[in-house]
């Protein structure tokens, strides 16, 4: 599919506003507040937030399940009110639940599902898709069958019948186990890699942090930031050096209690200290003037789930 105007962005959104009419006794539900929202071309894009935070209402509103009250959003260029048709075959949607025909096989859900969106038989990639997302083996058992993890599988077959230049995967590992959510992890970086711009959900924050250039964070309908991963990062600037000692110590040196520092289990000494205001190597020799002898040490960084909790 030719891109249309915009040549860095896979979606925009502008001023985007969904407001649920209320229902008996209970009053209207603003579920997205004038999200203002790019997401690059050929990017992997995290949209994180907690329940209710107004993410499935966005990825719907792309999918046309959801009609905004008021702003725009463009997909692959083509307006979603405009150019409806070409903008909902420019994405490929993975639902979080798993809604499979039971009855029938997963060759024949993708030979329908491509029929759905009006691939041609002869440009049909049913085998070539399963072989891909490692279900050739099951591609003539019913779908009732498969596991959760190949149904899962499944679904993500099914949204790229029709080569989508954006796939959007909503909870794509939940319920998963770790095998198979490392093998849905470099199924997504190989699709990327290939060009597809991918759009990932989860609540799982190691996942978006592991796989995400660039992360939105929503909460209560409002946009509360949009960056870079290592970005994100940085806003929390807190290191924690733990250091092992040739000898276990009972108290913290005096030349070192200027940190945030104490003694943890085993006579081994935790620091924390923020990479903009102290360097390593200033730190460790601070140890050394201490007279402590290191014979191991570890030192771990930001995690997105610090981020996420001090932004919600």
């Amino acid at each position: 599919m030719n891109p249309h105007p915009h040549p860095d962005n896979a979606i925009t959104a502008q001023k985007l506003e969904k407001t649920y009419a209320g229902q008996a006794n209970l009053p209207p539900k603003h579920a997205l507040k004038g999200i203002d929202l790019d997401v690059p071309r050929g990017s992997i894009f995290g949209l994180l937030g907690p329940n209710g935070a107004g993410k499935s209402t966005f990825i719907n509103i792309l999918a046309g399940l959801v009609v905004k009250t008021s702003g725009r959003a463009e997909i692959w260029g083509f307006d979603i009110e405009k150019n409806p048709r070409q903008a909902r075959a420019s994405i490929g949607v993975v639902p979080q639940e798993l809604t499979l025909d039971p009855f029938f096989t997963p060759a024949e859900s993708m030979e329908l599902h491509a029929g759905l969106y009006g691939v041609p038989k002869k440009d049909r990639r049913t085998m070539e898709i399963l072989a891909a997302t490692k279900l050739t083996d099951k591609a003539y058992v019913y779908a009732r069958s498969l596991s959760g993890g190949m149904r899962r599988r499944l679904l993500v077959a099914k949204s790229m019948v029709h080569r989508p230049p954006i796939l959007i995967l909503d909870e794509p590992t939940a319920g998963v186990d770790i095998e198979l959510r490392q093998q849905l992890w470099d199924y997504i970086r190989e699709l990327n890699a290939r060009g597809v711009t991918i759009v990932l959900t989860t609540h799982y924050l190691e996942e978006a942090q592991a796989l995400c250039d660039r992360i939105a964070i929503i909460d209560r309908g409002t946009l509360i930031i949009c960056d870079e991963t290592v970005n994100l990062l940085n806003l929390i600037d807190r290191k924690t050096l733990l250091i092992r000692p040739s000898e276990p110590l009972d108290k913290v040196p005096p030349l070192l209690q200027e940190y945030d520092a104490l003694v943890v289990e085993n006579g081994d000494l935790q620091i924390i200290y923020n990479p903009s205001q102290t360097k390593l190597a200033d730190l460790l020799a601070k140890i050394n003037a201490a007279n402590i002898t290191i014979i191991d040490l570890e030192t771990s960084g930001n995690k997105l789930e610090n981020v996420f909790m001090k932004l919600t």
